[in-house]
């Protein structure tokens, strides 16, 4: 059998990922986590493009291809390990609770500490 536990989803993470589907945005998940749990959590939130296992230099790197295939890049990330790629994207936006450093790497911080402040930032750009 197999057992994947995974940290704290965020309640409102299914709703602004069908959001943002909905405005033909894809949406990935890039994350140090098992593949198990990535695709556990992936699966819960609606996710279907999945990096997992990544260290923080290769987040940069998914960034770095993204953007070489003509995509403009938003990151989304809270922790230490993520404000690399939050100064690579073309928009990093950092979560409010998170580290210091991802907030001082970021172009937008989410002072609500909520997910659905990625689609006020849409619809406010």
């Amino acid at each position: 059998g197999l057992v994947a536990i995974a940290a704290n989803i965020k309640p409102e993470a299914a709703a602004t990922v069908i959001e943002l589907q909905k405005r033909n945005i894809d949406v990935w998940m890039v994350t140090g986590d098992n593949k198990h749990t990535a695709k556990a959590v992936a699966e819960k939130i609606g996710i279907t493009q999945v990096y997992s296992q990544v260290l923080p230099d290769q987040k940069v790197d998914k960034v770095r291809q993204l953007q070489n295939r003509g995509k403009i890049v938003a990151m989304v990330g809270d922790g230490i390990n993520d404000s690399p790629s939050l100064a690579t994207a073309d928009i990093g936006i950092a979560i409010g609770a998170g580290t210091d450093i991802a907030i001082e790497s970021a172009d937008l911080v989410l002072v609500q500490n909520d997910l659905r402040g990625v689609i006020t930032a849409l619809d406010l750009s």
